[in-house]
């Protein structure tokens, strides 16, 4: 097994797509999806695995503060951390970055042996848009547009469980809706439908996994109702939840490290995956 360091220049990143992703409209690195694989210690590891997304409106994105700091936070931990750099806007739309999170999920689920993990323990996590993208894993996993033909299509993609950090909810509420990450999403005039389908409170159903999520009241970017709208949903469809809105702290705080308050919504995320069974 390879021993990882915390020098993220040193982590294995590994292609989405060796041989191209599905719609590609070139060859450089915004088109070549990826993992940035973080492994505990072999005699730490908890068996879980956690695909991260960062967020960044759905046209770039915060690979430190969302990214590297939040995978070294779990692989202490013994969490097996995947920092997804998926496809963004303006030159990729929906469904390119729902191809890019589900065949991450696939793979990391297929090489699971490899990994020290349990197939039954692959989770997502996301902040922002980064949280929408996993939002949107754990309710459009079966869609025929998050497969791509590719070798890896026949593993599930589900994940097993969701953790949201001030996540992008709502499409289409111009109160609630992040406009920036909807039209670098879906583009400038996307269907109504379109816009329906990705609203994932609407598309909560018993089969999407358990999920944590975690919001501020001051955040004006992202309104907490995005994060309660669908807190909301998963109680009526019965999906085990736990929701935590903090009264201060802007949008974007990531693990918050300098807030001796908001630092310990990780705290809260640790007890709920103990009690899931989800660490020792």
């Amino acid at each position: 097994m390879m021993v990882i360091t915390n020098d993220a220049a040193a982590e294995p990143t590994i292609p989405l797509w060796p041989n191209g992703a599905p719609g590609a409209v070139g060859t450089d690195v915004a088109d070549r999806p990826s993992l940035t694989v973080y492994l505990p210690a072999p005699d730490q590891a908890t068996g879980t695995a956690i695909v991260v997304c960062p967020g960044g409106g759905y046209v770039r994105q915060a690979m430190d503060h969302e990214g590297h700091q939040v995978a070294r936070l779990l692989t202490s931990r013994g969490v097996a951390a995947f920092i997804l750099q998926y496809r963004v806007g303006p030159r990729y739309h929906h469904p390119a970055m729902l191809q890019d999170v589900l065949e991450a999920i696939r793979i990391v689920r297929r090489r699971a042996a490899e990994y020290l993990v349990r197939t039954d323990r692959v989770g997502v996590l996301g902040f922002s848009a980064g949280g929408h993208l996993a939002s949107s894993a754990v309710t459009l996993f079966d869609v025929p547009e998050g497969r791509a033909g590719a070798v890896n299509d026949p593993v599930s993609a589900r994940p097993d469980f969701a953790v949201l950090a001030y996540p992008v909810i709502v499409m289409g509420d111009p109160v609630v809706t992040h406009a920036g990450s909807q039209q670098n999403l879906l583009g400038d005039h996307p269907p109504p439908d379109l816009v329906t389908r990705l609203s994932t409170d609407r598309q909560v159903t018993a089969r999407t996994p358990p999920t944590f999520l975690f919001h501020t009241n001051e955040d004006t970017t992202v309104p907490p109702e995005n994060s309660i709208r669908f807190y909301r949903a998963l109680v009526a469809a019965g999906v085990p939840a736990e929701l935590h809105i903090y009264e201060k702290g802007a949008h974007g705080v990531g693990l918050a490290p300098h807030d001796e308050v908001l630092r310990t919504w990780t705290d809260r995320l640790f007890a709920w995956m103990h009690g899931r069974g989800l660490l020792p």
